[in-house]
């Protein structure tokens, strides 16, 4: 099986070598393509307004000056076009992706990136007390529990358009005893928001931050999961269409010509 790996933290970032060998114990095809730097909250984004540069770096381990979904789309056309991925794994990303977050992560980006070229993908997340710098995430956990949770998704028949969104709980190996499949849930209260600082010259600016409000979250959701301690894998697919919604509309809107609304 060969294995593409990306992510969003960057090229260098520790979650990617833990990925990595997560993806030794699958196998021993496994290409590296990342960005250079960390392209965090990036989401589906492309880079259309300046040139890309591929770094190699090893065999087969490159950098992009890029996001996550030009690395894959770069990866799977270029670096890889002799012989494809059977299998793109995101990640494993510092902090968790969960509720909205999936919407703006770049980790799943390059998981969905993946699935538009009909290849298997997953987003794997490790979540964080907190984001400070100095506070070192649970990698033992992704890495005990990654390989046999990954081996029996790839057993299992996939729906076409389906990614599988992966969170580890912020907890050491041995206080981890479930695994559930969840579905997407939502925050009541929003966690981002912008803290407005002064600069030296007193000119304002601001930096984007996390409420951490303790919230009640709804049974069966990834974040109730990952808040009591338990692995999530949520199927993830792309299509946003509201259907009650669009046969709502149609008896509204559907076959009426515009001249006569």
């Amino acid at each position: 099986m060969r294995i593409l790996l990306t992510n969003d933290d960057g090229v260098e970032a520790e979650g990617l070598a833990s990925l990595e060998r997560i993806a030794r114990t699958l196998s021993d095809d496994v290409w590296i393509c990342a960005p250079q730097v960390e392209q965090s909250g990036k989401g589906r984004g492309l880079t259309l307004t300046e040139p890309l540069r591929i770094n190699q770096l090893d065999d087969k381990r490159f950098a992009v000056t890029g996001t996550p979904t030009d690395c894959v789309i770069l990866a799977v056309n270029d670096i890889m076009a002799d012989h494809r991925p059977d299998l793109v794994l995101s990640g494993v990303n510092r902090g968790h992706n969960v509720g909205e977050d999936v919407s703006y992560s770049g980790t799943v980006a390059g998981a969905l990136q993946g699935m538009a070229f009909g290849i298997r993908s997953i987003a794997l997340s490790q979540s964080l007390e907190r984001f400070h710098d100095e506070v070192v995430a649970h990698w033992e956990t992704s890495e005990q529990f990654g390989p046999p949770i990954i081996s029996r998704l790839l057993e299992q028949k996939w729906a076409p358009g389906v990614v599988m969104n992966i969170n580890f709980p912020n907890r050491p190996p041995e206080a981890v005893d479930q695994v559930e499949v969840t579905r997407q849930g939502f925050r009541d209260v929003g966690e981002l928001h912008a803290v407005r600082r002064d600069d030296l010259r007193g000119r304002p600016y601001y930096w984007m931050s996390f409420r951490g409000k303790a919230q009640e979250h709804a049974e069966g959701t990834d974040l109730r999961a990952i808040e009591q301690g338990r692995i999530s894998v949520t199927p993830l697919h792309i299509d946003l269409t509201h259907m009650p919604s669009v046969n709502d509309l149609k008896r509204v809107l559907g076959g009426a010509p515009p001249k006569e609304l």
